[in-house]
């Protein structure tokens, strides 16, 4: 077993002769069965490099104690050469703040990585996707973030191999130190960019302005769910970043259900199939986002959408429509 022990600073010996050079960040809580099998996946790669990032149970919860537990044990069986580092709270700090500081402390270590939670069951062709892509948009700033999920991949034309998008989607993704570095967690300039409506000109369609509108008062008011993603989503609209989405779903979320923070009830518009991406990967011609992908995967995306438009949308995708249908407005 090569698993090397590292303080909560992160500091472990460096070891060579390893099959996968990418970061991964593996973020966990309470979850055994979930966390197993992301883990499993995770192993297969055998990274070089692997950064656990755990929250602590609520003692209010009976038998958290003994599952956060059982998960840190799962986690802790690394048996290929890997410098591993944990960041394990002892107490409960909830999903905002222990993922916020968590991949700030994973940043501090590393400049780029693959991030999964403990219920986004990767395709093995995810993190190959990401290492190149990770390789080829280092340096160039416009790109935040590589992600692993698509809602609308039976729309998404078969060529290129992924496509430029606006928003980002965090069940299982990838991105550099320089974007996590623009995290803005408290919203600063919302007033000004609210005022000013300029978030009509990110989104065409008034109903996800409104959507986003709400979203972002109440994340900037500090009265929205605790949660870190909206921040982020928030960061990527304001600094007008691309996100590459691959053209095949490479992401399974198994985490549905009571054992859930936020997503208790199964949705079939989240709980999608996974399947590989063709190498060599076919890269954009240009970097500009496709607006009917992003319309289509906002529209999938919000619980709070009117039923009947989200039923619509999951039927037009069921019959995998082209691209031309939703560039003519046939939505």
């Amino acid at each position: 077993m090569f698993l090397l022990a590292s303080d909560e600073r992160g500091m472990g010996k460096i070891n060579t002769m390893t099959s996968f050079t990418t970061p991964v960040i593996f973020i966990v809580f309470s979850r055994p069965d979930s966390s197993r099998m992301v883990f499993h996946a995770i192993a297969r790669q055998r990274p070089s490099r692997l950064l656990i990032i755990a929250d602590g149970p609520r003692l209010t919860r009976p038998g958290e104690p003994e599952a956060c537990q059982q998960v840190r044990d799962i986690v802790a069986q690394v048996d290929w050469r890997c410098e591993v580092s944990t960041n394990f709270s002892p107490t409960n700090m909830g999903c905002r703040k222990r993922i916020i500081s968590g991949l700030n402390w994973a940043f501090s270590l590393v400049n780029e990585a693959i991030i999964l939670e403990d219920d986004c069951l990767p395709d093995p062709s995810f993190f190959p996707f990401c290492h190149e892509l990770l390789g080829r948009y280092r340096d160039d700033n416009r790109v935040s973030m590589i992600a692993g999920t698509n809602l609308a991949w039976r729309a998404t034309p078969p060529s290129p191999s992924y496509f430029f998008s606006r928003v980002p989607h965090i069940w299982g993704w990838a991105t550099w130190r320089r974007a996590w570095s623009l995290y803005d967690e408290h919203l600063s300039q919302w007033p000004a960019i609210r005022a000013s409506g300029l978030l009509e000109q990110a989104f065409s369609e008034r109903r996800l302005v409104r959507c986003w509108t709400k979203i972002f008062d109440q994340m900037h008011a500090g009265t929205g769910p605790n949660t870190w993603d909206y921040q982020w989503s928030y960061t990527n609209i304001v600094h007008n970043s691309l996100i590459a989405v691959p053209r095949t779903n490479l992401i399974t979320n198994i985490g549905f259900g009571p054992g859930a923070t936020h997503t208790l009830d199964a949705d079939p518009d989240f709980v999608l199939p996974s399947a590989p991406i063709e190498f060599p990967l076919v890269h954009p011609p240009a970097m500009i986002p496709m607006r009917s992908l992003d319309h289509l995967n906002q529209r999938l995306s919000f619980p709070t959408f009117p039923k009947r438009l989200r039923l619509k949308v999951h039927n037009l995708r069921r019959r995998a429509l082209g691209l031309v249908s939703f560039a003519s407005g046939r939505v």
